[in-house]
């Protein structure tokens, strides 16, 4: 399906996270076992300490959508020490489908919602639960040597919102300073570096 963007005015604007959310189970089924260890464009961070995080990730931003606040809406999960629980490979799509879902809501993107323990508006909230799926989309991809497409929509939505975290993120901030790229260089590239990531990571070796 396409991104769909909703402006009507009050409406807040609604981008549709499956082709984010696609990009990430499409890559499971060719992560097998060894590659779990290996590591990503994020540093000391494994491919399976980054999949237990996309769960964590998806279950908070679904409940931030349907305004379940609780435990799973209070605390950030570290995506350093996250540790993938027995049938990931059948919980994640799930959880993935269930973001989706949660976030074509209209009321998802109205009103205030948290996430990570913090408040913030709806809109907001749903911009930055598509940042880390593009963003953690390319880490998987970078990491076990697999294609990655993302929509143009969607990487100008976090190419903004990285944007306005300036060169000198906050220490709390999970992005590092931005990485200097040309201004030509192709939008996947630079939304990826305005992360702190260099967009030509690959594995050593």
């Amino acid at each position: 399906m396409d991104t769909q963007t909703n402006t009507a005015p009050g409406s807040g604007p609604r981008l549709d996270l499956e082709p984010a959310a696609r990009q990430i189970a499409g890559q499971l089924d060719a992560i097998d076992d060894g590659l779990l260890t290996a590591p990503t464009p994020c540093p000391d961070v494994t491919v399976g300490a980054l999949l237990a995080h996309v769960g964590g990730l998806a279950v908070a931003f679904r409940d931030a959508a349907r305004k379940d606040l609780g435990p799973t809406t209070d605390s950030a999960p570290s995506v350093e020490s996250g540790v993938l629980e027995d049938g990931w490979r059948d919980a994640l799509p799930v959880a993935l489908d269930e973001l989706v879902a949660a976030w074509r809501s209209p009321d998802a993107w109205q009103g205030m919602t948290r996430a990570g323990s913090v408040d913030l508006p709806g809109e907001v909230a749903g911009m930055v639960a598509l940042n880390e799926l593009v963003l953690h989309g390319w880490d998987l991809a970078r990491a076990t040597g697999q294609p990655y497409r993302a929509e143009e929509a969607h990487l100008h939505t976090s190419l903004a919102l990285l944007a306005d975290l300036g060169d000198n993120p906050p220490p709390a901030s999970p992005f590092g300073p931005p990485v200097a790229v040309p201004d030509d260089a192709p939008l996947v590239d630079r939304a990826v570096a305005r992360s702190g990531r260099r967009p030509d990571w690959r594995p050593a070796g």
